[in-house]
């Protein structure tokens, strides 16, 4: 299994639009100009995040986006999901090989249903506003270091 550059990218955006969004709308532009992204990137990743609910947009020329729900509903497999659609491994028996149905169906069972339901759990426990959290407290310690 691989998070595609898309997937990442979406997830480095929403942490930095709940980070900055304290009570208004942030543009594409300085989310990309603060991440290092191009906007045009950016615009297909919110695009999908639009399309499934996670983020609001606000036209206009003072126009922007917002999250569409509480950073606590939101969970990094739903970001993937709208991103990037289905991230899980295939299972094994829909490739035809010529080891027989009994060779894949073990392997589908004891090797990628498992991992898939152990990657699907882990990644719907962990909320953008956990992520934004940990970035803050992160973000406040360095800020405190003092240098010589």
């Amino acid at each position: 299994m691989k998070v595609s550059t898309k997937s990442r990218y979406g997830i480095r955006a929403l942490i930095d639009l709940t980070v900055n969004s304290t009570n208004s709308h942030v543009s594409l532009v300085h989310i990309a100009t603060r991440n290092q992204i191009s906007v045009h990137y950016l615009e297909h990743v919110f695009s999908a995040l639009k399309r499934e609910g996670i983020v609001k947009s606000v036209k206009g020329a003072q126009g922007g986006y917002v999250l569409a729900e509480a950073p606590e509903h939101i969970t990094v497999e739903k970001i993937i999901r709208a991103v990037d659609g289905d991230y899980e491994i295939e299972p094994e028996s829909l490739k035809q090989d010529e080891l027989g149905n009994t060779v894949s169906a073990v392997m589908d069972e004891l090797l990628w249903e498992r991992l898939n339901e152990q990657a699907r759990e882990f990644l719907q426990h962990i909320t953008l506003a956990d992520l934004v959290d940990e970035f803050i407290k992160r973000n406040e310690a360095e800020q405190s270091m003092y240098y010589i």
